[in-house]
């Protein structure tokens, strides 16, 4: 792979840099596959941002919950089972507790 930086960088630095913009994107990506994050089309005031929060609280209550379910798996089942959507709830405000 090749990258463009106008910042003068060590090989360590780029690296870094690089690591950084990928873990940055993977979580982009899994927002995007489970959520629709790129077809929202919130932009007045601090829509957009007051939607985004909602959406990685989620991401973080659904990744807490520790049954073996995709995430995308875990919406369905929550969206068919209310005993799933309480199990998702309690475990990302027990994880919020403790942290």
């Amino acid at each position: 792979s090749y990258y463009i930086s106008s910042k003068v960088l060590s090989a360590e630095q780029a690296a870094n840099a690089v690591k950084e913009h990928w873990g940055i994107e993977s979580m982009h990506w899994v927002l995007d596959v489970s959520m629709n994050e790129d077809a929202c089309q919130i932009y007045k005031d601090h829509g957009a941002e007051n939607v985004a929060c909602l959406r990685h609280m989620s991401l973080n209550m659904l990744r807490e919950e520790p049954t073996k379910l995709s995430i995308v798996g875990k919406q369905k089942r929550c969206m068919m089972n209310t005993s799933m959507l309480e199990a998702v709830l309690n475990a990302g405000f027990n994880s919020m507790v403790k942290n």
